[in-house]
């Protein structure tokens, strides 16, 4: 349904070629340093090596995303077009598909103008041999950022390092977590159903549609999950959990990164007011798939592991890497004391 070969060309033309800025810092050691340090801080123990740090192009980050997306995508959509009466058929697969290729391609083109890193996982329910998780850093993005910030390349390269192999030792370190994500995205794609916006899909791009597109995927979903109150519970449960896995990133990335970078409070602001104008990557599969995260439940993630850590230190933390029942569910998020009480975490004393 998704013309992925055009998706990989309209990606790369929106996200431009940019002038080459080689960065001085070595990322593969500045990656290596910060798992040292990001393991020690957490306790927690990779069960697999760690994939190493690949400075890429826009071009193969937008390549690395189409391979990851068409695998859950493509068996999704082809379940749109059944609910659509027979006549009409073809010709609303033929126009959906028009339609979702371009708003895909332009959307991986302009967060391709944006990531900074990103591990890169592929949420199947094993992963593919042919797809091991790679942890990729967008060298131009990097250079601008740095340029814009006006802030110290190594520094700044050391706290993107940080959050991103916080993602690779969480993943490897709880071999529960990816089955447990990946079974979540398969039975929602097996069993609820999909509708799409044949008004919107019978109206094809055209030409001057860019600034458009990208409005349509940031606010609204072509297609639509039509979730029953079991999946809705689904949703929910994945909702906390992507919030608890950004969240703690964005924890570590904080805890471990104060004592080595003297410009961390402005590096924050910085880069949390430039969140705001922003979507990332599994925001838009989310939002593709109609269970978008919205921005709030991530800088929730972020307060109820700051929360738990102050109340309980890291070891409380940790209690939500036990189990899938571990985990707090959405409300509990938004009250991470509630979580401490029923996970029997008694909290530390305070000052």
């Amino acid at each position: 349904m998704i013309d992925w070969p055009l998706v990989q060309r309209l990606a790369a033309h929106v996200a431009g070629r940019p002038e080459h800025t080689p960065l001085r810092a070595d990322l593969g050691e500045l990656t290596r340093d910060s798992a040292e340090r990001v393991i020690a801080y957490t306790g927690l123990t990779p069960q697999a090596a760690l994939p190493e740090a690949e400075p890429v192009p826009r071009a193969e980050w937008i390549r690395a995303n189409i391979a990851s997306m068409s695998r859950l995508l493509d068996p999704a959509l082809r379940q749109v077009g059944r609910r659509v009466a027979k006549p009409a058929r073809p010709i609303v697969q033929l126009a959906a598909g028009a339609v979702m290729t371009a708003e895909v391609g332009v959307m991986l083109g302009y967060l391709a103008q944006r990531v900074l890193g990103q591990y890169e996982l592929v949420l199947l329910e094993a992963t593919p041999d042919d797809a091991p998780p790679r942890l990729l850093y967008v060298v131009p993005n990097l250079a601008k950022s740095i340029r814009t910030f006006e802030a110290d390349e190594e520094e700044f390269l050391r706290w993107v390092a940080i959050h991103e192999v916080t993602h690779a030792v969480q993943f490897a370190g709880v071999p529960w977590l990816q089955p447990h994500m990946a079974a979540m995205v398969q039975e929602l794609l097996d069993s609820a159903q999909l509708r799409i916006d044949t008004r919107r899909a019978l109206r094809l791009p055209r030409t001057d549609d860019v600034k458009r597109i990208v409005e349509v995927v940031r606010s609204g979903d072509l297609v639509t999950l039509v979730a029953s109150p079991g999946e809705k519970r689904t949703i929910d449960t994945m909702q906390a959990t992507m919030a608890v896995v950004e969240g703690y990133a964005e924890h570590v990335m904080d805890a471990v990164g104060e004592p080595l970078l003297p410009g961390l409070p402005r590096l924050r602001r910085a880069l949390d007011a430039r969140r705001k104008t922003q979507s990332t990557p599994s925001r838009l599969m989310m939002k593709l798939l109609g269970m978008e995260m919205k921005m709030r439940q991530y800088q929730q993630g972020k307060v109820f592991c700051d929360t738990v850590v102050r109340e309980g230190g890291i070891e409380a933390l940790n209690r939500v890497w036990r189990s899938a029942a571990d985990m707090p569910t959405l409300p509990e998020v938004e009250e991470p004391l509630a979580w401490l009480r029923r996970t029997d975490v008694p909290p530390a004393l305070t000052a």
